[in-house]
């Protein structure tokens, strides 16, 4: 049991994700000094906590919480804060520079954090004091911070292990985020397998479009039938931006191991590309793949871009054959839009089933990071139960593809689903089934 206790936190950074963070807490009637560039900036990340239709900060008097200042000049303010929180620009040199000041001026026993989600942990904190690296660890929430309920936890090699139990029961009982426990591995655990089945997807969908497969159509299969937003594929790339997947290709190429999987799509391909170059991003461009554009009449007109042709057309409504709407049987159909689905869906699951115990101890851990990052009504584990554990491993020995992990455990273990007994108990890397931790 910790004797840590968090009841004032320092955000240091008034960004996107500073700002949600510094809402978050003082929401949660902790007190929180944030810091950042110049004390004008910090004052504008309070105004707009409460701007908007759905302001950060819902209630306004919380916001008498709130300390402001700059960092060059009030670093002094964090002295008394149990928890400090870095929330600056994703640039290690600039992190470590803020590390370097933050220990200089924080009291024994704070716990200091980063919000990275792709740097990893031990080049932060790479010859920094001891004392530095054994209160360190990772916060990695997801955006908008007030509204995704996954927050990753991401020790050191010397974070001691009460820093973790104290963030987990602040951040998860007070903040009521929902905790998962990664490990210092690039992209951590939502991330590393969210991205890869984006550019997954991005591929096959170059593949399935020469087949004649539009992109209303595989935003449809990769929604409802399998789980998934109903943003689908596209429309989730939209929304992210062409920009930040090249960003995040980029740091996985840089930091993947030399053999791992992941590393077949890590690129953005040529007519992605082609997009991204010319400023094609997404929905903060006014339109990646979709746009909509309003009429003369007030009507609203939708249309998708086509990226072999390089044009526009209006967007179909898009009706799925009953036989598409079952993930199993979608998962198994030999038409395009089955081919399309399970080679999107294979991989990701697959990669999934051969990253444990690598980015996490467990399963339960990568299923909730999918589930309340992503949205994942099931995570890679609940699904591959779904299509049948022992189906999924006997069509990869078919296909020759090699047999994940967790798959290959499980066959050797002689059984046939990673979870029983109504989902309370689940299968571990030791060969054995434990109790499923309360959320």
């Amino acid at each position: 049991m910790t004797s840590r206790k968090i009841n004032s936190v320092a955000v240091i950074g008034g960004g996107t994700m500073g700002m949600g963070i510094a809402a978050l807490c003082a929401s949660a009637g902790s007190r929180v000094v944030m810091l950042d560039m110049s004390k004008e900036l910090a004052d504008k990340s309070v105004e707009r906590m409460l701007a908007g239709r759905s302001p950060a900060l819902h209630n306004p008097a919380h916001a008498k919480h709130i300390i402001t200042g700059a960092i060059e000049t009030d670093l002094s303010e964090i002295a008394d804060c149990d928890w400090i929180c870095e929330a600056v620009i994703e640039n290690l040199d600039i992190k470590r520079s803020i590390f370097e000041k933050i220990e200089a001026a924080r009291k024994d026993g704070s716990i200091v954090t980063t919000n990275t989600s792709g740097i990893p942990l031990r080049s932060i904190y790479a010859g920094m004091p001891g004392r530095l690296r054994e209160d360190i660890a990772v916060t990695h929430f997801f955006n908008p911070v007030k509204v995704m309920r996954l927050l990753e936890l991401v020790p050191g090699e010397d974070t001691t292990p009460d820093v973790i139990e104290t963030l987990a029961a602040y951040c998860g009982g007070t903040l009521g985020k929902g905790v998962v426990y990664a490990k210092d591995t690039v992209n951590f655990i939502g991330n590393r397998i969210g991205c890869n089945w984006m550019f997954t997807g991005l591929h096959k969908g170059k593949e399935a479009r020469s087949k004649g497969l539009n992109i209303e159509t595989m935003d449809a299969l990769m929604s409802k039938p399998m789980g998934l937003p109903p943003t689908g594929l596209y429309g989730l790339i939209d929304l992210v931006g062409l920009d930040v997947m090249a960003l995040v290709g980029e740091n996985l190429e840089s930091n993947l191991p030399v053999n791992d999987s992941g590393r077949n799509f890590v690129k953005l391909p040529g007519e992605e590309r082609a997009m991204y170059e010319r400023g094609q991003l997404g929905r903060k461009t006014g339109g990646g793949y979709y746009k909509v554009s309003k009429m003369a009449d007030g009507s609203k007109l939708k249309e998708v871009y086509e990226p072999e042709s390089d044009r526009w057309r209006t967007a179909e409504n898009v009706s799925l054959d009953s036989s598409h709407t079952e993930f199993q049987s979608l998962m198994n159909g030999s038409d395009t839009e089955g081919q399309f689905t399970w080679g999107v869906m294979s991989n990701a699951l697959g990669y999934a089933a051969d990253l444990v115990p690598d980015i996490s101890n467990d399963i339960v851990n990568v299923d909730r990071a999918m589930r309340w990052g992503f949205a994942w009504a099931k995570g890679p584990f609940e699904l591959i139960d779904a299509y049948g554990a022992g189906a999924m491993t006997t069509r990869f020995k078919q296909e020759k593809r090699p047999v994940p992990k967790m798959l290959a455990a499980l066959e050797k273990a002689g059984t046939d689903s990673f979870y029983k007994d109504d989902g309370t108990q689940y299968f571990g890397i030791d060969g054995q089934y434990h109790p499923v931790p309360a959320e």
